[in-house]
């Protein structure tokens, strides 16, 4: 088992760094001078050339890469020419703790919602309940995270008062300030992943719940709560926690939208203003924290089945 998670660490990190060369090179593809945007409308040659230098963009592009791998690695991610305000400040410190708790909020509030009514729904298979459950997680999957978060706003917050329309309370500063202003935000991006996660929950606790040791459950006379909760819900555990590893991007990706409509100042809003402003050293560094955060949260996920299988720890 050692063996096979030094591999899944080595392949991570084969990955990482080609995300980094991706990264990279997408910043050098994309249009517009760095320098230019740096010394506004009026420079001369010399300050042109002078600020390349200071930025090693007359360097060969393979050097340019090494330099900005070990930069990044080492937390220096350079000054955004537009606040002049350091980047692994701005984007560590400032905007990553805003996008960690809209995403642990949200991801909570959908394993909180969700596999209960997935539960129900398997248990009441073909019921009501089951049609019931079954339309909310459609419906709730259907709605774009964008969309979803303007009805909420014009319904809760603006006709009924009842959430803030925008705005950000730091949790660690003021808990429950924190958690009322971030209801509005976690709801609208958990709703899609509701769905999911009932769905997943449903179907596999329905081809658990027809295996022989439930059977077998069952006839030593255990309780049903004990046989479905225990027997039942301990072995969907595994497709559960990869569904949510794997949906976890997506979660990345609707932060983005759902940043910019209730104006919170995370990752999501920071990349947004970033390329408006074609600040692209910005936007990699973002991109490089996001790719980061998703690829090291699959691989605690991978390593986390032999806690999840028992089986697994044999291999």
């Amino acid at each position: 088992m050692l063996a096979q998670s030094a591999a899944k660490v080595f392949q991570t990190g084969v990955v990482l760094l080609i995300v980094s060369v991706a990264s990279f090179s997408l910043l050098k593809l994309a249009p517009g001078d760095p320098v230019v945007l740096m010394l506004g409308s009026e420079f001369s040659q010399e300050s042109y050339d002078s600020l390349q230098r200071e930025l090693g963009l007359d360097r060969p592009v393979v050097l340019q890469y090494l330099t900005w791998l070990g930069n990044f690695i080492t937390g220096d991610w350079g000054t955004s020419f537009v606040s002049r305000t350091d980047i692994f400040t701005f984007v560590v410190k400032e905007a990553l703790p805003v996008t960690l708790t809209l995403t642990a909020c949200s991801m909570l509030l959908a394993i909180a919602v969700g596999i209960p009514l997935g539960v129900i729904a398997a248990v009441r298979k073909d019921t009501i309940w089951d049609t019931a459950i079954a339309v909310f997680a459609l419906t709730g999957s259907a709605f774009p995270s964008f969309f979803l978060g303007i009805v909420l706003i014009w319904f809760l917050a603006v006709q009924f008062g009842i959430f803030p329309v925008m705005g950000f309370v730091a949790p660690w500063e003021d808990f429950w300030g924190g958690l009322y202003h971030m209801t509005l935000p976690a709801l609208t991006l958990s709703t899609y992943f509701i769905g999911m996660i009932v769905r997943v929950t449903r179907s596999s606790l329905i081809d658990v719940m027809e295996q022989p040791f439930i059977a077998a459950a069952k006839a030593r006379g255990e309780p049903r709560w004990r046989v479905i909760w225990v027997h039942g819900v301990r072995n969907i555990a595994m497709p559960v926690v990869t569904m949510i590893g794997l949906q976890l991007g997506g979660i990345l990706q609707g932060a983005v939208l759902t940043e910019t409509v209730f104006s919170l100042p995370g990752l999501g809003q920071m990349l947004t203003d970033a390329v408006l402003g074609r600040e692209y050293t910005l936007v990699q560094a973002g991109v490089m924290l996001t790719a980061t955060m998703f690829i090291l949260i699959n691989l605690l996920i991978d390593l986390s089945y032999p806690l999840l299988d028992p089986r697994l720890r044999q291999r």
